[in-house]
């Protein structure tokens, strides 16, 4: 396995720089090199190497610089992506490895040339805590970006903090002293969410009593977070395009334009290129909200952060002690689909816990049988899918034949628990020698 392309030395992390040529197919010739640790692949605009393939999705696939090497990541593309002969949806790929996307055969090189990026020596920004190198390096990014006007797309799994950082760059800008008005997409009802983003005027629709100012205004001066926002209703999606292009927006029931003076951050736990392949967001919308773009590490890759985390709720629920030294284990030995959020509850339920005879943790009264039957049915589901990736090498394609089920349905259960983006041996499907 070639070395990492990821390097951290001194106040620095640096970043191998990578190339990408189309040696077969309608592009070939075409070549584009690193200019950051991602380089997406596609035939839309925007994406660091754009195909003319008419079987290449829009998005379809992006590679990664890591500690470990380049990771290859497919992006729901429709034709799927393949390292070898292997239909892949993440893996490390080799420095000479080919990979087939549509009718294209597509060769990677790690060069020789790096990229420097600071990383910052504190543990901790505002309310964000995190020694790991992988959160370090966000820190000075979430300041760059709070100096910049522009739109920012933070992505992230669910539970890793991704209203923290939008709070961040918030408080990191010229706005700190305005509104930080938090708009969650995933719970705006259906009838009622035009008018939770852009206000109506009184007697607009039945029960409309009074006018109503909605968040969009509420914000003027500071920030609005649109949190989940590959949630948001195909119908609201051509709505909010126009506010981020005008920046005025028309409350239900009145014709007038109002001017709003608002910096927009948004986030999602979903990869909105794979949504825009899907046809399930707006291109166009995503081109307007991805202008700067954080990716928000899962637990598992930050490194020597669960124990500090795990010490910092500690304190929160039991002040007066310290965190047992006997949950260590069992706590850096779970991989954390649900994030700092999961480890946050687990830290919280063993801080209720009471002290038995022995000294030992004793667990209160049980959880009802519905709730029990939940948690034990997602951790049959997520041991299971485990299992059945790591049998099959990672090839996700094999994996759905030999669980005689659909390809997507398997990709979208091994999202949900976290698997996707797995990098343990088992999860790596490498082009054979």
């Amino acid at each position: 396995m070639d070395p990492a392309t990821i390097v951290v030395r001194g106040d620095s992390v640096l970043i191998r720089q990578f190339e990408v040529a189309a040696v077969d197919g309608p592009d070939r010739g075409a070549r584009v090199v690193s200019q950051s640790d991602e380089l997406s692949i596609g035939t839309a605009e925007g994406n660091d190497l754009r195909l003319t393939d008419p079987a290449v999705s829009r998005h379809h696939c992006a590679l990664r610089a890591g500690e470990r090497g380049l990771h290859l990541v497919d992006l729901g593309s429709r034709n799927g992506t393949f390292l070898g002969d292997v239909g892949v949806f993440a893996c490390l790929v080799r420095s000479g490895g080919r990979v087939r996307v549509g009718k294209s055969t597509l060769a990677v090189r790690v060069l020789d040339g790096e990229i420097e990026q600071p990383i910052a020596v504190s543990d901790r920004l505002g309310p964000i805590l995190g020694g790991s190198v992988a959160m370090r390096r966000l820190y000075p990014l979430i300041e760059q970006f709070g100096q910049s006007p522009a739109t920012v797309l933070v992505h992230g799994e669910t539970g890793t903090g991704k209203e923290l950082i939008a709070e961040a760059i918030h408080r990191a800008s010229d706005r700190r002293d305005g509104p930080f008005v938090i708009v969650d997409c995933s719970a705006l009802a259906h009838d009622l969410a035009e008018s939770e983003l852009f206000g109506h005027e009184r007697g607009s629709y039945t029960g409309a009593h009074t006018s109503r100012v909605g968040a969009f205004e509420s914000a003027t001066g500071g920030t609005v977070f649109l949190d989940e926002i590959g949630e948001l209703s195909p119908v609201l999606q051509p709505l909010l395009l126009r506010v981020l292009e005008g920046r005025t927006i028309r409350r239900i029931g009145s014709n007038r334009q109002h001017p709003v003076d608002v910096r927009v951050i948004a986030a999602s736990h979903r990869d909105l290129r794979s949504e825009v392949n899907e046809k399930r967001f707006r291109a166009d919308l995503f081109y307007r909200l991805n202008v700067l773009r954080i990716a928000v590490p899962a637990l598992r890759e930050r490194a020597g952060d669960v124990e500090l985390l795990a010490r910092h709720f500690w304190r929160m629920f039991r002040p007066d002690s310290e965190l047992p030294l006997s949950l260590l284990p069992a706590l850096a030995g779970r991989s954390w689909p649900g994030n700092v959020r999961e480890l946050r509850n687990a830290i919280e339920r063993s801080a209720h816990l009471t002290a038995g005879t022995d000294g030992s943790l004793v667990a209160p009264d049980p959880l009802s049988y519905q709730k029990a039957k939940e948690l034990a049915t997602a951790a049959w589901e997520r041991a299971w899918i485990d299992q059945l990736l790591g049998a099959s090498g990672g090839n996700l394609s094999l994996a759905a034949r030999t669980a005689r089920m659909g390809r997507s349905h398997l990709r979208m259960l091994a999202r949900r628990h976290g698997l996707v983006t797995r990098t343990d041996g088992a999860d790596l499907a490498e082009e054979p020698e």
